[in-house]
């Protein structure tokens, strides 16, 4: 220890930095590079500059695929920024049996997305339990499998069932740090529970809810799994239904794909994702001016 090297920290962070840099930076940089070439999987690529951006621009599919991952974030966000702040104040009161929901209310988040994926599309198909019963009280087949925007909405409702307990568990720390001060000098000013929670616990929760509202609309715009097994590889009616990351993998895959397309795809969905973190960030930075 005396005679300690001043390259013994990076000795010792050499493994992480690996990992990190195999499996994550140079990726990363791989995918820009191919992004400014005609690569596909088996042809090594040229340079081609700022064409594929430029396919990008006339390419219907793109404009269709950007246009359901920003509306999967609308449709997400709103309900995984308020759904799991309310699950957590009821989960938080110790009453009897209350282990027992906070761990059925976060099942989902352990349970495998294919599995999930799977599940509810059974549900939801037209010979499913849903449409059993709603035929049973005599509502009607709904195709929330077939039908365009239903299809959507269906993805959507199974992204926020999935996460509200990974955020639950957020919200539930951030609430264990607000002091019970607030709240009973509250109450002895007269402020019911409703008043408490929007003068009290909504200000005090701000930047674990912007927190939440960062990491739910990255994860959203990037979505994938939830539609490609509801919608299938081919994206629903018409590939409607198409999101950015599905169309990577639809055009990047395959004997013939066309890497060098799908890294600009890929890229354009890096850039988005870092613009709303950004746009998050500077809305709370707004809030605390």
């Amino acid at each position: 220890m005396r005679r300690q090297l001043p390259s013994s920290p990076w000795l010792f962070a050499a493994p992480g930095l690996l990992i990190v840099g195999v499996f994550s930076l140079y990726p990363f940089v791989s995918t820009v590079v191919n992004s400014f070439t005609d690569r596909r999987t088996l042809v090594p690529g040229h340079y081609v500059g700022l064409a594929n951006f430029r396919e990008l621009w006339h390419d219907d599919m793109f404009w269709t695929g950007l246009r359901n991952s920003t509306l999967y974030v609308l449709g997400v966000v709103p309900a995984l920024v308020v759904l799991p702040l309310l699950l957590a104040l009821l989960v938080q009161r110790h009453i009897p049996g209350i282990a027992f929901f906070r761990a059925a209310f976060y099942t989902p988040v352990v349970a495998s997305i294919v599995v999930v994926g799977l599940i509810w599309v059974w549900m939801l198909d037209d010979r499913g339990l849903i449409n059993a019963v709603l035929e049973a009280v005599g509502v009607g087949k709904v195709g929330f499998l077939s039908d365009q925007w239903l299809l959507l909405c269906s993805a959507m409702a199974v992204t926020v069932w999935k996460g509200l307990g990974y955020y639950m568990i957020i919200y539930l720390a951030a609430l264990a740090n607000v002091p019970r001060e607030l709240h009973e000098a509250a109450a002895v000013d007269g402020a019911g529970a409703v008043r408490r929670f929007f003068t009290v616990t909504v200000p005090a929760l701000r930047s674990t809810m912007v927190l939440v509202a960062a990491l739910s609309s990255v994860s959203a715009f990037k979505v994938f799994s939830e539609v490609y097994l509801m919608a299938g590889p081919s994206g629903g009616p018409a590939g409607e239904d198409t999101t950015l990351v599905m169309l990577v993998q639809r055009v990047g895959t395959g004997l013939t794909g066309r890497v060098g397309y799908a890294s600009a795809i890929s890229v354009v969905v890096f850039v988005v994702t870092v613009v709303l973190m950004l746009l998050v960030l500077r809305a709370d930075r707004r809030e605390d001016a």
